[in-house]
């Protein structure tokens, strides 16, 4: 017999922005389906109504978009399977394995509190599970589960390890509302059942759902998923993640200027490893994660890594996808789209952008000499680079590169000629001449941007600056 094929699922709700912790959970099911030619399917958990929103849905779908993560079909909405989720809850009931209970919140909080004034367990024990049905009142019931009361609960996960619960802890759940609807904690196993999902990796925050959800595949007779629960993300000073740490929404990362891949190899490596493997390839992370790799204890969120892993995805990019990128962050921050001479001139000078830059606002910043108009007004630091004495060897050099060859090797001789004739140092007359260029004291090596910009706007800057 073969193997089912692997579906896995990222199932958010939508009451808010999609924030790191969740794209990290939708990462990690969407590597393990993709490495192994399974199924990677989204579905809204929005049966809670009064939270959630259509532009919490939205964002959501920006944010994964964003981030590559891709799906297979359409995204499921957990409210639109209502209908099937109590169908599931009335063939329990008729099966034996839940039963109508009539109690009201006033008799279970009537029975917690006599159970803590006795120093029993207040797990609410409902008067109606062994009634016989010819003796229910004609009144507005819940159908909870008949959980198993002696025994224990046992959770094999590929994280946590063997995971065990006495059943005499757990308590019978509602699957089904006095008026019909499904609770979420019913509607997830019907819908992972329906959907075919065959492991359910998500944060281990919900490790205690999977003991009772584990109790509705058993009722129904379906085939319990394989369980990973993975430890939430903390922030540097290992306390819970917020947004003083950088939990923001995936967009709030887009907007910062982080190249969507160097945030997908940051969140990979965030409680998950491949020996001492930092940088890596979508296609590399596809076919290295597993459930192995991944620790128990929470990952800690560390922006210096961040940036660092951005900084060598900008490097190693292609240029044209990275410009792609970066027009993409231009409009996301409300900034003027490149026109077309731009756009030439950024492809032709992105081998000397890129380097070094941790963010795209990095990149742009060295791309002054590209994107910014002549004249160029220098700021503080390029001005004082600019003395008369400088100005009086920029306006010597210039007549050099009227006819040279416009090669690097040439243009770096002419200029350390030049420099050579006033005894000073290379470095000396770059400054000057980057401040010419540029109009920024820190930029690209002055012999980049020559070539980049071509002789005809190299020596119009120069006459600028020696006017």
């Amino acid at each position: 017999m073969s193997e089912r094929p692997i579906v896995t699922r990222f199932a958010p709700s939508p009451t808010g922005y999609l924030h790191i912790g969740g794209a990290r959970t939708a990462l990690f099911n969407w590597l393990y389906a993709r490495g192994r030619g399974g199924k990677f399917l989204l579905r809204i958990e929005d049966t809670d109504r009064e939270r959630s929103t259509p532009e919490a849905t939205a964002a959501i779908l920006r944010g994964m978009d964003w981030l590559g993560l891709d799906h297979d079909g359409e995204a499921v909405s957990q409210f639109e399977g209502a209908a099937r989720h109590a169908e599931v809850a009335h063939a329990m009931l008729d099966a034996g394995h839940a039963y109508k209970c009539f109690s009201t919140q006033d008799e279970i909080a009537a029975f917690r509190e006599a159970a803590r004034a006795e120093g029993r367990s207040t797990l609410f024990l409902s008067p109606w599970r062994d009634t016989d049905p010819s003796k229910h009142p004609d009144l507005p019931f819940v159908i909870r589960l008949k959980a198993p009361r002696t025994g224990e609960t046992v959770i094999e996960d590929q994280v946590q390890g063997r995971v065990v619960w006495q059943n005499d802890q757990l308590d019978d759940m509602i699957c089904l509302r006095s008026d019909g609807t499904p609770t979420y904690m019913l509607a997830v196993v019907v819908d992972d059942h329906d959907m075919g999902v065959t492991h359910v990796i998500r944060g281990d925050d919900h490790l205690a759902n999977a003991a009772r959800q584990s109790l509705v595949y058993q009722a129904m007779g379906w085939d319990v998923p394989v369980w990973a629960h993975i430890p939430l993300i903390h922030g540097p000073d290992g306390k819970k993640l917020s947004k003083r740490h950088g939990a923001l929404g995936v967009e709030e990362y887009q907007a910062m200027g982080y190249p969507a891949a160097g945030v997908r190899n940051y969140l990979a490596r965030l409680g998950w490893s491949h020996g001492d493997d930092e940088f890596f390839t979508d296609d590399q992370a596809k076919s290295w994660f597993d459930f192995n790799g991944i620790g128990k204890s929470p990952a800690r969120f560390d922006f210096k890594k961040l940036d660092n892993l951005s900084g060598q995805h900008i490097a190693a990019a292609d240029d044209a996808a990275l410009l792609h990128e970066i027009e993409a962050f231009q409009k996301v921050r409300s900034a003027p789209a490149f026109d077309n001479e731009q756009k030439t001139l950024l492809l032709a000078g992105m081998y000397c952008l890129k380097e070094r830059a941790k963010t795209f606002p990095e990149l742009l910043e060295k791309a002054h000499f590209i994107l910014g108009k002549r004249p160029f007004e220098p700021d503080e630091k390029a001005a004082a680079a600019l003395d008369d004495v400088s100005r009086g060897i920029l306006l010597e050099l210039t007549p050099h590169l009227q006819n040279a060859s416009w090669n690097r090797d040439t243009l770096e001789a002419i200029v350390a000629q030049v420099a050579e004739a006033h005894d000073l140092k290379l470095g000396k007359l770059a400054a000057p001449l980057r401040a010419a260029i540029a109009g920024r004291a820190v930029t690209p090596s002055v012999f980049d941007m020559m070539l980049v910009i071509g002789r005809e706007e190299t020596i119009a800057r120069l006459k600028d600056a020696t006017q």
